[in-house]
């Protein structure tokens, strides 16, 4: 997953977080007994998705740390390698088009 693929399902993630909590907050006052059991596990869902989103973000930041140290380190390399990148996914889009 590319970084910036990861961090628009993180922000989606937020967001959704968001309006479900605003969704509970309103129909607080509407509520009978199935409806605080289901409230409750949904609370506790998503204190879980607000957990795991905040996993992700840290990953995909130490990803992107790790990918710019390397990067900084290797820099004739890493260009090598992206021109191999290049010619081979260039060989491939022309023999498919032949």
């Amino acid at each position: 997953m590319s970084s910036a693929a990861a961090e628009k399902a993180i922000q989606d993630l937020k967001n959704v977080a968001e309006d479900a909590e605003e969704l509970l907050k309103e129909s607080a006052g509407t509520a009978n007994d199935k409806t605080k059991v289901a409230r409750e596990k949904l609370m506790a869902a998503m204190e879980t998705a607000k957990e795991t989103c905040k996993k992700l973000e840290a990953k995909v930041v130490a990803g992107a740390k790790a990918t710019d140290k390397t990067i900084r380190e290797h820099p004739y390399e890493s260009m090598f390698v992206s021109f191999g990148v290049g010619v081979l996914v260039g060989y491939l889009i022309s023999r498919k088009s032949s």
